[in-house]
């Protein structure tokens, strides 16, 4: 019981500190799992949130419909297509009125193992990967920023992985945008800053997710819970807790940061 009160606690604590009235907050992969818990973070504190998707329009409804308040939306489309994501933009900005915030969860991996894997479905892996986890990402902060220096400021939280410390050797190809996606976050916190934007990530490991099933069913499941002295992934609501922190107001002097959520599964110095 005490330990339930205590989370009972912290979660009042989180909700409670902070406060993102009137917001406008753009959310890649927002209709399920990670991304669906951000969306619900930022909504419950009074944010507008554009629910953005690739091709699953039940799960997006579903998450639309659930958010708390009012003015949200939704898009659906392929990011990795830089029109696509241009439209995004453009669509958040008259649905939502502006953009404040812009999240960055949108992610695939896929197994590519060198040893094991053709070269056509080599380079297919690699261009699918960095296309969605880097360049549409890249191509999404470039867009926000044009936005965010006309209005005087804003944040954009990108979500990254473990992965891009410890490696991926079944998927290079998701470990390497990982980490790419970590040194352009950082790169642009140092440009951005005298503009006022203000630019983080998130890194998780194992998180409870459709994403993750496969891996944390049975027996590897145990051994990927127990690489974690907690015995146990992380939830999503997790990981939105770390996002929304760094988009709060307060969290300034933390640009540049990359934030761990992976319950010391991996340590890094």
């Amino acid at each position: 019981m005490p330990a339930l009160a205590a989370s009972l606690g912290r979660a009042k604590w989180y909700k409670e500190s902070m406060d993102f009235q009137g917001k406008r907050v753009l959310v890649t992969g927002g209709a399920r799992g990670i991304g669906k818990a951000i969306a619900r973070g930022f909504a419950e504190r009074g944010a507008k949130v554009m629910v953005s998707y690739h091709s699953n329009h039940e799960a997006a409804k579903e998450t639309l419909d659930g958010l708390a308040g009012e003015g949200h939306s939704s898009f659906a489309g392929d990011i990795a297509q830089p029109e696509v994501a241009k439209a995004l933009i453009e669509t958040t900005q008259v649905d939502l009125g502006g953009l404040d915030i812009l999240v960055n969860n949108a992610g695939i991996f896929e197994e590519h193992p060198v040893d094991s894997c053709g070269f056509e479905s080599w380079q297919a892996a690699w261009q699918k990967t960095l296309g969605i986890n880097l360049l549409a990402a890249a191509n999404l902060c470039y867009l926000s920023a044009q936005i965010m220096m006309g209005q005087g400021g804003g944040r954009i939280v990108n979500v990254s992985s473990r992965g891009a410390f410890r490696g991926e050797p079944e998927s290079p190809a998701y470990g390497a945008s990982k980490a790419g996606l970590n040194a352009m976050s950082q790169s642009l916190a140092q440009k951005l800053a005298p503009h006022k934007i203000y630019v983080g990530v998130v890194a998780p490991g194992f998180v409870e997710t459709d994403m993750a099933f496969e891996h944390l069913k049975g027996e590897r499941g145990e051994a990927i819970r127990s690489q974690s002295p907690l015995k146990r992934v992380a939830t999503p609501e997790e990981v939105a807790y770390a996002v929304m922190f760094l988009a709060s107001e307060g969290a300034e002097f933390s640009t540049g940061a990359i934030i761990d959520v992976n319950g010391a599964s991996y340590l890094r110095s």
